[in-house]
């Protein structure tokens, strides 16, 4: 059973995921200029949603400072440990096949044991790992020898259990230690717009609050790239997957809700303070699928503009209630269940293709909804 949901979001003039050149990602579709939000810093905002969703423990950190993660769990659960909790620790990270280095960056962080890239993981994971690194020290294993065989398999255990849920939707890759690795349960799309946009710039100026009263005149003089568009976004979940990861229906089916919820929530927050371009979609679609995700994008292939008195927005709406009953229509891909939140558009517009209902709602029919069809599989 896959979930895929459908958003069409305006978003006022904003840079909230910047290039190389800092100027505001794009993309050509349709034979035009979109603005374009990655995946990436939509699943970061995502995570950062999830951690007013859910407890702690149930989530992970993408981070090179693993190792001291795992030292506080060791002193949190040990005090008198902490002499050598640093040396276990990095140990511990070392029979994953993870490297532990010297950092070289300046600061406080100069010289302390990190991991050679971003690593993602678990709380849960961390804590376990800070009891076998206690174990390990406690049997006064020698610091100065690489893992054996039995020290690998140990660790290799504490990942292979119950994923954080972070880990399950979006995936884990250690280059390292392949076997660590967890494939993603969830894909989201780069957001793109579905108008054509012209980049556009804000020259400022700043001046010295404390300036002196003969030297008028800006202290800085800067500009940054922006625009405004309303954006297309898509994500599918591929719940059968995502149980797997999980552990049971019911704990399923409470992720699938928060993942709908976060989605829906969630804002990148590149110039954030510059823009307050927080906004909420204006149209969501959700459907259950018992074949295989499905893309609605071509709605937009050719560009929206606004209609009368019809906002880009709305029109584009609309487009996408058509395209999904195009789809139903053509290849038979009527969903088991559809439900879809909007302020553009009427519960008579959303008819042909979803339920019209409110957030409350949508999620509470998901978390159900993933219950009844997951339930029926254990």
């Amino acid at each position: 059973m896959f979930m895929d949901i459908y958003a069409v979001q305006n978003v006022p003039p904003s840079n909230i995921n910047r290039d190389e050149t800092g100027n505001p990602k794009t993309a050509q579709y349709g034979g035009v200029l979109r603005s374009r939000v990655s995946s990436q810093a939509w699943k970061r905002a995502m995570r950062e949603t999830f951690k007013s969703l859910l407890d702690e423990k149930q989530l992970g950190v993408r981070t090179k400072n693993a190792v001291e993660l795992i030292v506080k769990a060791m002193v949190d659960q040990r005090p008198e440990s902490e002499d050598q909790a640093e040396s276990y620790a990095s140990l511990v990270l070392q029979a994953t096949g993870v490297k532990v280095v010297a950092s070289t960056r300046a600061g406080a962080a100069s010289g302390k044991p990190v991991t050679q890239y971003l690593i993602f993981i678990g709380n849960t994971e961390i804590g376990k790992l800070a009891t076998i690194a206690l174990e390990w020290m406690d049997q006064g294993k020698d610091l100065a020898k690489a893992p054996d065989s039995a020290m690998k398999k140990e660790v290799s255990a504490v990942f292979h259990g119950e994923q954080a849920v972070d880990i399950a939707l979006f995936g884990r890759m250690l280059a390292d230690a392949p076997d660590l690795n967890t494939d993603a349960s969830a894909q989201v799309a780069h957001a793109i717009s579905v108008d054509a946009i012209k980049p556009e710039y804000d020259y400022f100026t700043a001046a010295d609050d404390c300036a002196e009263a003969d030297n008028a005149g800006a202290a800085m003089i800067d500009s940054v790239g922006f625009n405004s568009s309303t954006l297309y976004r898509y994500a599918t979940v591929n719940l059968d997957a995502l149980q797997e990861q999980i552990g049971n229906a019911e704990a399923t089916a409470r992720v699938a809700s928060v993942f709908v919820e976060a989605f829906i929530r969630s804002m990148p927050t590149g110039k954030q303070n510059s823009y307050a371009n927080r906004t909420l979609p204006e149209t969501c679609i959700v459907a259950f699928r018992d074949s295989q995700p499905i893309n609605a994008v071509e709605a937009f292939e050719r560009p929206v503009t606004a209609e009368h008195d019809q906002p880009i927005s709305q029109v584009a709406g609309r487009r996408l209630v058509e395209e999904l009953r195009r789809i139903q229509d053509a290849y038979d891909e009527q969903p088991v269940q559809a439900w879809a939140i909007s302020t553009d558009l009427s519960a008579q517009d959303l008819a042909p293709v979803a339920e019209s209902v409110g957030l409350k709602d949508l999620t509470s029919q998901v978390d159900a909804e993933t219950m009844r069809v997951l339930g029926q599989q254990e």
